[in-house]
């Protein structure tokens, strides 16, 4: 069903009745049985991928809530779900809790949102609360990278869903996108406009995905028979102080690089407000293209192109998962790890373009 007819179909259902919509109303709209919502709102695995989202799709337009008394009666008893985050990038961090808490009040689970600096804090944070009845964790980058937290989650029989890994391993579910490829894909973009001298920021080197991304820039240039540069590569911490911090000395590179990539947006929107304190035109002067598409993509000018990561449906499969693994644990069952990778998208917006005739020249000119 497109999203226009589901949208009229939604409000003709809100005309019939004035009170809550119902599950029926819910599996109406999603052209399903009410035991097939059931078992989507119960996070069971038994549904098809397509129907699980027409489903949720339908939840989200009714703006249907389960009800609690009888999810009691029928034994459904409220999962406890800890996020947890260390993540320096604040536009990321939006887009992952929206996606969480979202799915998590549709699903009827409670949602606890706890942020750690450290390892070591995690850890302990960990430990507390299992003791008070936590019993899944959502791990986002950097915490779904280091074993030992995926191994004390294991130690403490709750469940790990990292969300974004480098690799799925060690967790009982993980769901990401192909970080190499997505960043190949948009370093052969902007040398199909032109560049050849593509400066790269790296993101933190604490995360398996920041090397993923950078081989994906080094293939492409390969690929195309462009010279990988060592100057052209400049260390990043997805933070848009590192992003100024890079900014500055791939521009004051000689010859000054005619397109940059970064790793993630916040990086990049510093790259571009460089760019601006240097009197660059951007795209005229400079290309630049981020990561990840989160809003600091579309508020900035010129709005970023740049690869997007389904952030808020990847946590929003998160919840679902943990809801699956820990209903299937209670049914006696012995669940395989759950891993899914979701495709991402190059969105094209206006910070990128063929290298300009000046900017060739500026860049020839600084190179003698």
């Amino acid at each position: 069903m497109s999203k226009g007819k589901s949208d009229g179909a939604a409000r003709k259902i809100g005309r019939r009745h004035k009170g809550a919509p119902t599950i029926a109303d819910v599996a109406r709209l999603a052209s399903c049985s009410p035991m097939t919502v059931s078992r989507v709102i119960n996070g069971e695995a038994s549904v098809r991928e397509e129907t699980r989202s027409a489903v949720l799709e339908a939840i989200r337009q009714l703006n249907y809530a389960p009800n609690r008394a009888a999810r009691s009666l029928a034994g459904g008893e409220q999962l406890r779900v800890a996020l947890l985050f260390d993540n320096p990038s604040a536009s990321y961090l939006s887009e992952f809790l929206m996606g969480a808490l979202a799915e998590s009040s549709r699903g009827d689970i409670h949602l606890e949102v706890q942020s750690c600096e450290t390892v070591a804090d995690a850890m302990m944070l960990m430990r507390k609360l299992a003791e008070g009845g936590i019993q899944g964790f959502i791990l986002p980058p950097p915490l779904c990278d280091d074993q030992s937290v995926l191994d004390l989650v294991g130690e403490l029989g709750a469940v790990a869903v990292a969300v974004g890994p480098g690799k799925a391993s060690g967790s009982d579910a993980a769901v990401m996108i192909d970080d190499f490829r997505a960043a190949y894909d948009m370093t052969k973009h902007i040398i199909d406009l032109g560049h050849t001298r593509i400066g790269f920021i790296i993101g933190n080197p604490e995360q398996v995905a920041s090397g993923r991304r950078l081989n994906g820039y080094r293939a492409a240039l390969e690929d195309a028979g462009i010279e990988v540069a060592d100057e052209l590569i400049v260390q990043g911490r997805f933070t848009y102080r590192s992003g100024l911090d890079a900014a500055e000395r791939l521009l004051a590179a000689k010859p000054r690089p005619t397109a940059i990539f970064a790793s993630n947006d916040d990086m990049a929107a510093a790259v571009v407000a460089m760019a601006h304190r240097r009197h660059l035109d951007v795209p005229n002067d400079i290309s630049v293209c981020g990561f990840d598409d989160t809003d600091m993509a579309r508020t900035i000018w010129p709005e970023l192109t740049t690869i997007r990561q389904p952030i808020r449906e990847m946590t929003a499969w998160a919840v679902n998962a943990i809801a699956r693994i820990v209903r299937a644990r209670r049914s006696g069952e012995r669940p395989k790890p759950e891993h899914s990778t979701l495709p991402y998208t190059l969105v094209r917006r206006e910070s990128d373009a063929a290298p300009s005739l000046a900017a060739q020249h500026s860049s020839r000119t600084e190179a003698r």
